[in-house]
């Protein structure tokens, strides 16, 4: 477990680094956000994000908490909380094996799993524990602050920034063939975001 609090303390380091905020991530970040992605309550991620500990828990009791927090924290689309029989049909079994799973905390893989991917909730999402969860979900939230920082980063890294070395090479209709380029296939992703949405 120390291993996951060290990994989440460079990338806590790193997020105070570009927010002008550290040891005040709390006030710089969405907290309740977090908790809704991980599962984790709110206090635990402020007390995470400040560079404290979690309250330890076992793999049964967190999967009982986390499973109970997609009850209270998910919504069908009619604002109403999603009943035991709902989840069991989505998890695709009975509500009395949910009922024996909310009270072992020991689900299947696989029921596990339906749920996860019918709520959009990351891998691991039952089981990591509190630092690898917020770990995880703070990724996201790293490199959209690194990318404002640097916005040629995420070039370098894919490699575009050599292509754009050859921009002496080039004609101006070739550099403007590549940023028309560069903007269909933006554009063509984000419909794409839209379509799956």
């Amino acid at each position: 477990m120390s291993d996951a609090y060290a990994s989440l303390a460079d990338v806590l380091d790193r997020l105070g680094e570009l927010t002008g905020r550290p040891g005040r991530l709390p006030e710089a970040l969405d907290v309740a956000g977090l908790s809704y992605r991980t599962g984790i309550p709110v206090g635990d991620v402020v007390e995470l994000l400040s560079g404290g500990r979690a309250t330890e828990t076992g793999l049964a009791q967190r999967v009982r908490q986390r499973l109970d927090f997609i009850r209270e924290t998910r919504r069908r689309a009619d604002g109403k909380r999603y009943s035991l029989d709902e989840l069991a049909r989505i998890a695709g079994t009975s509500r009395q094996w949910l009922s024996v799973w909310r009270k072992s905390g020991m689900p299947s893989l696989e029921h596990a799993d339906r749920l996860r991917r019918f709520f959009g909730l990351p891998a691991g999402f039952f089981t990591a524990d509190e630092p690898e969860a917020l770990h995880e979900a703070l990724q996201p939230v790293l490199q959209s602050l690194e990318a404002e920082a640097d916005p040629l980063l995420r070039l370098r890294e894919s490699g575009l920034i050599r292509l754009a070395a050859r921009a002496p090479q080039m004609n101006a209709r070739q550099l403007a063939t590549l940023a028309d380029l560069a903007e269909m296939i933006i554009a063509s992703e984000r419909a794409g975001d839209t379509g799956r949405a």
